[in-house]
C-alpha cells in the first residue's frame, strides 16, 4: 500500500444486498461507472462477494461491495448465504436492493432484519423504475434506474447522509506533546515486507506527526545506540510486539514503552475486552484448543508471528501440548465455542466493525478474545508497564490487580 492511499480499513464499506435479480450488480456498475460487476438476464450472475475501492463523490474513499443474491438455494447458494451476512459485519452503510415491480419481498423483510440487528444505518432502493413503478415505495427509499441512471445523484446524496458520525481516533497523537520525541522501533527481519513499512507503523508515524510529535524510526539492533546518544530522550518508545522482551531491557522503566499491537486494539475499539481474555493463558490445559486469527492473508515467512512465533511461546510459557489452529482473512469461524482463547492480530486491515463483530461473537459464546500485543506482552511480564501511557486502561487493569489482592 502507497503512503498516499487510504487504508481498505479506513474506509467506508457500502454493501449492496437484495434477491437474485434485483439488478444490484447493475446499480453497482452505474454507481461506480465501471463495469465492476458481471451483469446477465440469469439470475445468481454474481457467485462471490466483489469489492473496488474507489472515491466516490461526495462520500470520499469508499469500498463498494456488490454480494450474491440472498435468495440462493442448493448446497453453493448456502455458501453464498453465508458470505453474504459475513459481508454485512463489514459494513459502514446497508444498500437493500430491489425490484421495483416486485417491490419487498419475504427475503428483503429478512434481510431487512440482519441489517437492523447489526444496527447498520440502510437504503432501500427500489430498481427498475424505467420499465416498472411501484406506489408503495417507502418514504425513506429512493427510486432509481441503473439503466438510465436516473435517481443515481440523488442515491449518491442519501449514502452520503447515512455515513456514521464516528468520533475522531487517535493512534498515538493523543498521547503525546507537541514537540514530543517518539522513538519507533520496527525490526527488519524476514517477515518484514521488502522495501516498505508496515501498515501500523505507517499509520503511527502520520498520526504523530499530525499532533506536532517528531517520530524517530529505528530497527531494535540500533535502539541501543540511539538511547545512547546524548540529548536523546523519548516522551514514548513503540515498538513491534514480537521485540517486545529486548526492547523493555533497553528502555529504562520511566519512559513510556508499548507496542503497535496494543495501539492498534485501543484504534479498533476492543483493547479493553483484549486486556480482561488474556489471564485465560493462564488456565490453558493439554489439547486445549487455541484460535490465532489474523485480518490479512500473506505469504508466510518460515518465523511467521502468529503461525511460528506466538504458538511456540504460547507452549513454552504454559509448558502445555496445545492445539494451535490459524485462520486469516474473512474466514473467521462462526462457532467459537470448541476453542479456549481466540488471539487476534491488530486488525489494521479490517474496518472496525469487523472487529467488533468478532470481538462480539467471542464474548456471546464466553470465548476470551485478546490479541498478539497484549499476549506477548503479558507473556513477557510487561503488560502493566506497556500500559500506563493510557491511563484510563492502565488504571483498570490495577483496580483489578488490587481486586486480586
Amino acid at each position: 500500500m502507497g503512503l498516499n492511499e487510504t487504508p481498505g480499513g479506513e474506509r467506508t464499506h457500502i454493501g449492496f444486498f437484495g434477491i437474485r435479480n434485483a439488478g444490484k450488480s447493475s446499480l453497482v456498475n452505474r454507481i461506480t461507472g465501471q463495469d465492476l460487476s458481471v451483469v446477465s438476464d440469469v439470475k445468481g450472475t454474481t457467485t462471490d462477494p466483489v469489492k473496488k475501492s474507489m472515491e466516490l463523490l461526495p462520500l470520499g474513499p469508499v469500498v463498494i461491495i456488490d454480494t450474491p443474491g440472498f435468495d440462493d438455494d442448493g448446497k453453493l447458494g448456502s455458501e453464498r448465504v453465508k458470505k453474504t451476512k459475513d459481508i454485512l459485519n463489514t459494513c459502514d452503510i446497508a444498500v437493500l436492493v430491489t425490484d421495483a415491480e416486485a417491490g419487498i419481498t419475504d427475503t428483503d423483510k429478512e434481510l431487512l432484519n440482519l441489517i437492523k440487528e447489526r444496527e447498520i444505518p440502510y437504503l432501500i432502493v427500489f430498481n427498475k423504475t424505467d420499465i416498472a413503478s411501484n406506489e408503495s415505495v417507502p418514504k425513506d427509499a429512493v427510486s432509481v434506474s441503473s439503466l438510465t441512471g436516473e435517481g443515481i445523484d440523488t442515491l449518491k446524496e442519501r449514502l452520503a447522509s447515512k455515513l456514521p458520525q464516528k468520533q475522531e481516533k487517535r493512534l498515538a497523537g493523543d498521547l503525546v506533546k507537541q514537540g514530543d520525541l517518539c522513538i519507533l522501533v520496527c525490526p527488519i527481519d524476514e517477515s518484514a515486507p521488502k522495501g516498505r513499512l508496515i501498515l501500523p507503523q505507517q499509520l503511527a508515524i502520520r498520526d504523530l506527526m499530525d499532533s506536532g510529535a517528531i517520530p524517530l524510526i529505528c530497527r531494535d539492533t540500533e535502539l541501543k545506540t540511539v538511547l545512547d546518544k546524548q540529548g536523546i530522550r523519548p516522551a514514548l518508545v513503540i515498538t513491534d510486539s514480537q521485540a517486545f522482551k529486548k526492547v523493555s531491557a533497553e528502555v529504562t522503566d520511566d519512559i513510556p514503552l508499548t507496542s503497535f499491537s496494543i495501539l492498534m486494539a485501543r484504534y479498533k475499539g476492543f483493547l479493553e475486552t483484549a486486556i480482561n481474555g488474556v489471564s485465560a493463558i493462564k488456565d490453558l490445559e493439554d489439547k486445549d484448543r487455541v484460535l490465532m486469527a489474523e485480518g490479512c492473508t500473506h505469504h508466510r515467512q518460515c518465523n511467521d508471528i502468529g503461525t511460528v512465533k506466538i504458538p511456540a511461546w504460547l507452549r513454552a510459557y504454559t509448558g502445555k501440548d496445545l492445539l494451535i489452529e490459524t485462520c486469516s482473512g474473512n474466514d473467521f469461524p462462526t462457532d467459537l465455542t470448541p476453542y479456549k482463547i481466540v488471539i487476534h492480530c491488530g486488525g489494521c486491515m479490517l474496518t472496525e466493525n469487523t472487529v467488533r463483530a468478532r470481538m462480539e461473537s467471542a464474548k456471546k459464546q464466553k470465548v476470551p478474545f485478546t490479541n498478539y500485543g497484549i499476549v506477548i506482552a503479558f507473556m513477557t511480564g510487561i503488560l502493566e508497564r506497556s500500559l500506563r501511557i493510557i491511563p484510563s486502561i492502565h488504571s483498570l487493569l490495577t483496580e483489578e490487580k488490587d481486586g486480586q489482592a
